[in-house]
């Protein structure tokens, strides 16, 4: 399965290591180099694709904002910076996140998903060959086509969700909640971690449904709603 590749740009060796530690829990992320200069990156630019840039801002030469700013076919850009003084900056400069050293690993997360928003994309349509709805997955630059009718229900597996259908399971890095907004109204959150497919519960009481043999929990948050459109 092909990885994200990714740049970090930081004249600070330590920012650097810490970012490649972070990246380094992330199995769908490749590290193509490390460098300590726009100048640096600028070259391996030329020679790399790359998907996803870390970039820091106060740099020697050529600050990270300038160098931005010169790019033609720009990656996305995560910057990571000590100073607050470039926010409205790195808003119209279009990056995906702007980080705070020091950087905690819960923060860097959030700033990922928000990379795999851009990447994931989920479009629902109707098959014109046998009218049935589906869905095209993009994950890791292949598309998955999964028909809506088969799909059983969506578990959140520490930052993944997990589709299983009558016949396979597919992995996908994506937050649950993004998710369900892309889905159609037969889909139910009932738990803060699954969604069921409606048409595929057999049985359900307050605390939990059942697609055949298999139980999921009602959470409290959700019963409410949920049980409102369990009813026949």
């Amino acid at each position: 399965m092909e990885k994200y590749k990714c740049l970090i740009v930081d004249d600070e060796e330590l920012a650097r290591r810490l970012i490649t530690r972070h990246l380094n829990q992330l199995p769908d992320f490749e590290i193509i180099a490390s460098c300590g200069s726009a100048i640096e990156a600028n070259s391996i630019l030329k020679k790399e694709s790359i998907d996803l840039l870390f970039l820091d801002i106060e740099m020697p030469i050529l600050k990270g904002t300038e160098f931005l700013k010169t790019l033609v076919n720009k990656p996305k850009v995560i910057f990571t910076t000590a100073y607050r003084d470039y926010a409205i900056e790195s808003y119209e400069l279009n990056v995906i996140d702007y980080l705070l050293k020091p950087i905690l690993f819960v923060r860097f997360y959030k700033a990922i998903e928000k990379f795999l928003e851009t990447q994931i994309v989920v479009k629902t349509k109707e098959d014109s060959t046998s009218n049935r709805m589906h869905i095209f997955v993009q994950s890791n630059k292949k598309n998955i086509k999964i028909l809506l009718d088969e799909v059983l229900y969506i578990e959140s597996i520490k930052g993944y969700i997990k589709i299983y259908t009558t016949n396979e399971k597919h992995l996908i890095m994506h937050s649950l909640s993004a998710f369900i907004d892309k889905l159609d109204d037969r889909f139910i959150r009932v738990h803060r971690s699954y969604i069921v497919n409606s048409n595929r519960v057999t049985a359900y009481t307050k605390q939990d449904v059942e697609i055949g043999r298999i139980e999921i929990p009602i959470g409290d948050f959700y019963k409410k709603n949920a049980l409102e459109k369990l009813k026949p």
